[in-house]
């Protein structure tokens, strides 16, 4: 090609090749030349993805020299998946250079490095079942601060959280892949479920109350490299990375319902303040219905655990009537108690317990005083819900009636909590109506 160019008669002009289907661009092919012509190179984790790719297209295998430019890239990329670090940055390169790169085995192979390593690491960890939690609590008892799950708290505790922040600057679609790596070679639905929440907490904003997109980006930095005190000052950004975009509601649906779907089934690796984000942020963004049923039995299935200001997931529908979103709640307590921490399947009244619990549901040993903590925690949790929307003018009575009654009696050791709930729609709705005595 270069004879067959023609200069311009005043003897200017520059030959230039246009090679646009390279793999790794103009960066890749200088390094390349450069090779061929015996200059010196730097490989590096952060070059040998792409230049692995060129040498590919470029034909320079050993059959035209020993030791050519595949076999020097293949064994340097043998010492850079050894390495955690590297192996994260060959993987962050391979998304500038696909399909070549997966076509290569390149992106499967630092998936595996990655995957091995984290797992070995997570099985050496020790088990930490039960780790403190600070709970601040309300008049009856319930939870409003801050609350996180033990299965979170026991992967900080036992040193299991380390890789998360690294594996947080994938793409979703090679992150979604290394979760699924990790989990074939048995990784603990603990550390999945950590590693997924860290992740989600990065793209998903809503997630937190009071944040907007904007707002998130600008203490990550505009351009992907993180804020002054973020700890990534010294970080090196990929092409994927440094371009960060505010991605559209479509582009966040979909990412909170591939992460829904990637979370362990597992009851308690996810924090139900967690689920309980994800389920706010699914409602603002019109997530599947699919989704969201998926969430709220997450939800459901540890509802004990939640606190009363999660709880209060605002009404989002066409039709609001009420602030905050009964619906939503009431199905959520109907799928607790249709599991085994509600009535449905593993508890019962201690009436029925003192003639024969152990037919009765009850699990076995276990008292029936243990076995009706759960559900004991979630009526003073909807005592405390009923208190918090009663003074609502939109609030039917049937629709309140039909809340307080989901609880049986039983899981109350005291009524204090659902009659101040009581005495306070009653105020509210009487003095509204101006009658003397409350309608039927």
């Amino acid at each position: 090609m270069i004879s067959e160019y023609q200069a311009p008669a005043d003897g200017g002009g520059m030959c230039t090749l246009q090679l646009d289907d390279i793999p790794g661009g103009a960066k890749a092919f200088e390094l390349a030349a450069k090779f061929c012509y015996d200059v010196k190179i730097e490989l590096n984790a952060l070059n040998v993805v792409c230049l692995r790719c060129a040498a590919e297209y470029l034909r320079m295998t050993d059959d035209y020299a020993e030791g050519n430019l595949i076999t020097q890239a293949e064994c340097f990329l043998v010492d850079v998946l050894a390495n955690w670090k590297d192996s994260i940055k060959a993987l962050e390169t391979c998304e500038g250079v696909l399909p070549t790169a997966e076509d290569l085995h390149l992106v499967s192979r630092c998936i595996t490095a990655l995957a091995s390593k984290a797992c070995g690491s997570d099985a050496a960890a020790p088990v930490v079942r039960n780790a403190s939690v600070d709970k601040d609590a309300l008049w009856n008892g319930i939870r409003s601060g801050d609350t996180t799950s033990s299965a979170a708290a026991a992967a900080a505790a036992a040193g299991m959280d380390w890789w998360y922040e690294d594996v947080s600057f994938l793409s979703l679609p090679m992150f979604k892949r290394l979760i699924q790596a990790m989990e074939a070679k048995g990784m603990r639905d603990e550390s999945i479920a950590g590693a997924i929440m860290f992740y989600a907490g990065r793209f998903l904003p809503g997630l937190k109350r009071n944040t907007s997109f904007s707002n998130a980006l600008a203490s990550y930095g505009a351009d992907g490299s993180g804020g002054a005190g973020g700890g990534m000052s010294s970080r090196n950004i990929t092409p994927r990375a440094a371009s960060v975009s505010a991605p559209s509601e479509g582009d966040q649906r979909y990412f909170l319902e591939e992460i829904v779907a990637l979370l362990p089934t597992k009851k308690g690796v996810a924090s139900t303040k967690f689920l309980l984000g994800m389920l706010r942020t699914a409602m603002l963004l019109h997530a599947s219905p699919l989704c969201r049923e998926n969430l709220e039995r997450r939800i459901g299935a540890q509802l004990e655990d939640a606190s009363l200001d999660d709880l209060l997931v605002p009404n989002l529908g066409y039709h609001v009537e009420t602030l905050y979103d009964i619906d939503c709640v009431q199905r959520i307590l109907d799928y607790f108690m249709s599991s085994t921490d509600g009535i449905g399947t593993g508890y019962t009244s201690p009436a029925l317990a003192e003639e024969g619990g152990g037919s009765l549901g009850i699990p076995q040993g276990a008292t029936p005083s243990s076995s009706l903590s759960p559900i004991t925690m979630v009526a003073k949790l909807m005592d405390g819900f009923l208190a918090e929307v009663a003074p609502d003018t939109n609030l039917k009575l049937p629709k309140f009636q039909a809340l307080a009654a989901v609880v049986p009696d039983y899981a109350r050791p005291v009524d204090d909590g659902i009659y101040r709930a009581i005495d306070i729609y009653l105020k509210v709705h009487i003095a509204n109506r101006g009658h003397s005595r409350f309608p039927s």
